[in-house]
């Protein structure tokens, strides 16, 4: 009875004087406030959610007709029928800003998305098989590198019409050679792991090895990248737009928003221009924030 006693008072036993430990509730949030990173980045990310939720629900949320114009309307001030008041040709300067979030954000979202294909499957394919292959892509890449998006686009634009289709391609293809810089270096590093020989060994496909094991592992440095580019698309698309060349009138669109609102500046309205334009200064800064604070995150430079 005496050992027993004993030990049931030895080291990590509990006696009726020794308190219940103390239950913490796991901190659900601890993993979204790690991906906001700091104040900075968190706003940044709560404006894009912003932006995409008003171009999700745009046809909805605008208060008037943006392709209508009234001519007795020409040029208004703010005013409760108009908070940022009329272009020259009468139209609601607000509701052609929240309409025009849509086709703003979609080309540039095109854009990634094939190019992030395109340099996927290039950066593979010449990583895995090396040799001549890697040698004669890299050297198209480098031709594909000394042309900027823009001129492409015009090029594109020149040969096959305005609008967004043209443009979008031929900027795809300007931005791919990124995408692929980035996913063949990327795959080397994981090519020379233990687990791709592994992998190699068991007899698995080439296909199945780069795609279902080791591209998932260089998924986050890609969304990094992707983030970035969606940034400089957006401005060389809005750029575009601006030249004549992309969106066409009546569809809003912040770039031939800024061009249509020169006339409204000279004639002392300028909102009509200003605020398609601090709209894209704002998405550009803001992606281009997410997107370095998410790569200095992956290579562990946490701020």
């Amino acid at each position: 009875m005496n050992t027993l006693r004993e030990a049931g008072t030895g080291a990590g036993a509990r006696t009726p004087d020794t308190p219940r430990p103390v239950r913490t509730r796991p901190d659900r949030f601890a993993r979204l406030r790690r991906i906001g990173g700091g104040p900075l980045q968190r706003t940044c990310l709560a404006l894009l959610v912003l932006f995409v939720l008003v171009a999700l629900f745009a046809p909805w949320i605008a208060p008037q007709d943006p392709t209508f114009g009234a001519l007795g309307d020409t040029l208004l001030g703010p005013s409760a029928g108009h908070w940022l008041g009329t272009d020259q040709g009468g139209h609601d300067t607000l509701s052609a800003l929240i309409v025009g979030t849509r086709t703003s954000l979609t080309g540039p979202l095109a854009v990634v998305l094939f190019s992030t294909v395109l340099g996927i499957a290039v950066g593979l394919f010449t990583a895995w098989h090396g040799g001549w292959i890697d040698t004669a892509v890299g050297r198209a890449l480098d031709v594909l590198f000394a042309f900027p998006a823009l001129l492409l686009a015009i090029l594109a634009v020149a040969l096959f019409g305005k609008g967004m289709t043209a443009p979008v391609l031929a900027m795809a293809i300007a931005y791919m050679p990124y995408t692929a810089r980035v996913v063949r270096g990327l795959a080397l590093q994981e090519k020379s792991r233990p687990y791709i020989a592994a992998y190699r060994v068991q007899g698995h496909s080439a296909l199945y090895v780069t795609v279902r094991r080791l591209l998932p592992n260089i998924a986050p440095t890609l969304l990094a990248q992707s983030t970035v580019n969606f940034g400089y698309a957006l401005l060389d698309l809005a750029a575009l737009s601006f030249l004549g060349l992309g969106v066409q009138p009546p569809t809003p669109d912040w770039g031939a928003m800024i061009n249509q609102g020169q006339t409204a500046v000279l004639q002392g309205q300028p909102l009509s221009a200003i605020a398609p334009a601090v709209a894209v200064v704002l998405v550009v800064v803001a992606f281009n924030i997410v997107g370095e604070d998410l790569g200095d995150r992956l290579a562990g430079r946490d701020s």
